[in-house]
């Protein structure tokens, strides 16, 4: 083989075999809601880190419209105290 040029197809299978993998559709079940209940704090924890950061869209299943929805929800519910910011917290009396 020459120096300059490269077998595309081997470089693209490094490591797999002859196996063929199908990337699996994820799904969500907020991607049907019009409009995301910022109040449903069981719905929203499901989204949420034990730390209180927000999971990602390749993790969620959820489109981009739906993501960017789910953060101002989660957001807005902290802002009102349904949620807190972290697990751990405890709040001073």
């Amino acid at each position: 083989m020459a120096r300059g040029k490269t077998n595309t197809a081997r470089r693209s299978r490094r490591g797999l075999g002859n196996r063929i993998i199908i990337p699996r559709r994820k799904t969500s079940e907020l991607n049907g809601l019009s409009e995301i209940p910022f109040k449903d704090v069981e719905l929203l924890k499901n989204y949420i880190t034990e730390r209180g950061r927000i999971l990602p869209r390749r993790i969620t299943g959820n489109t981009a419209q739906t993501q960017r929805d789910l953060r101002n929800a989660i957001k807005r519910a902290r802002n009102i105290a349904l949620l807190s910011f972290s697990e751990g917290y405890i709040p001073q009396d």
